[in-house]
């Protein structure tokens, strides 16, 4: 079983809301074989500017999908990763280590050690804006050597509604907001993946590879 935590004691709605019913119906909106596919095209080409980690973490990592991705392309990686959900976390567990799946917040997540790689995608957009800069720096703590954020983008803080929420969907530069207050990291690589893509879609993602110093 992954490594569990007390799920009464959250202190935004956001992370109510995915560690409840919306968080579990998810699941089944982002899975399957094409999938996979399309984040192993995005991951090669993420990671082009990286060189071999041995271990990542991936903050909100759902059922595994990112981190399937990634074993593909590093078969000896050393997983982790950080879902509040627990019915997500428990098929997760059946990815990577059950001990090395830490079903909590990442608001209450302490990094005991650092990773080569410490991955984040489709999850800034979902958190209260106003503890961006606590897990901004949880991120950074958490990182070794690269942080890949992989998020919607805009240049100006924005709130859209999503599937019927408000206040559940954030677009903003994440990734220049983590740079300008951790200056040890240093931007490596960018880019855009098109949900049109007519062989590997993403969700419009904009993605950001960058180097701790």
């Amino acid at each position: 079983m992954p490594k569990a935590m007390k799920q009464d004691h959250f202190r935004t709605e956001q992370e109510s809301f995915w560690a409840g019913e919306f968080g579990s119906d998810y699941i089944a909106r982002n899975q399957g074989d094409r999938l996979l596919a399309s984040n192993l095209a995005f991951f090669a080409k993420v990671l082009r500017g990286a060189r071999n980690p041995d271990s990542c973490i991936e903050f909100g990592a759902n059922i595994g999908m990112n981190l399937r991705a990634l074993k593909l392309l590093y078969p000896e990686i050393d997983a982790s990763a950080i879902e509040i959900n627990v019915d997500a976390a428990r098929q997760l567990a059946e990815s990577i280590p059950a001990d090395q799946v830490f079903n909590q917040s990442i608001l209450d997540f302490k990094p005991a050690k650092t990773y080569d790689l410490t991955l984040i995608k489709g999850v800034l957009i979902h958190l209260n804006p106003d503890v961006l800069t606590e897990v901004y720096d949880r991120l950074v703590a958490t990182t070794g050597r690269y942080l890949v954020v992989a998020e919607y983008y805009n240049p100006t803080p924005v709130a859209i509604p999503y599937r019927g929420h408000d206040d559940r969907l954030f677009k903003r530069d994440f990734a220049g907001e983590i740079m300008e207050r951790h200056p040890s990291l240093k931007l490596v690589d960018y880019g855009f993946a098109y949900r049109r893509d007519p062989d590997f879609p993403q969700d419009d993602i904009t993605w950001f590879l960058m180097e701790k110093h």
